[in-house]
């Protein structure tokens, strides 16, 4: 799956972005026909903890999938958008199958 990411307010590094793009991976094996998607991380002037911020738009045919997670790491918003997804593309993929019976 080709995904553009972006990082706003700071430079991601490669490590980061292969943690992201893994766990946006994953996500095919429950929906193999995600076309693409973006990730836009960025780093917020909230006070306390959880001022990362990370927002993942996938493109299925007939739909476009969000989820925008807030953590103290983004490893854990990531891991937290990325299962938020996972939720969203089986109830897809079931109205979907749905539909052609």
């Amino acid at each position: 799956m080709k995904v553009q990411m972006h990082s706003v307010h700071f430079d991601a590094d490669k490590k980061l972005l292969d943690f992201v793009q893994q766990r946006l991976n994953k996500l095919e094996t429950f929906y193999d026909k995600v076309t693409g998607g973006e990730v836009i991380m960025r780093l917020n002037n909230k006070d306390g903890i959880d001022n990362k911020t990370v927002e993942i738009k996938l493109l299925v045919p007939g739909s476009t999938l969000f989820s925008q997670e807030d953590a103290a790491s983004f490893e854990a918003a990531a891991d937290a958008a990325a299962e938020s997804l996972r939720r969203q593309i089986t109830r897809h993929k079931e109205k979907t199958l749905s539909y052609k019976v």
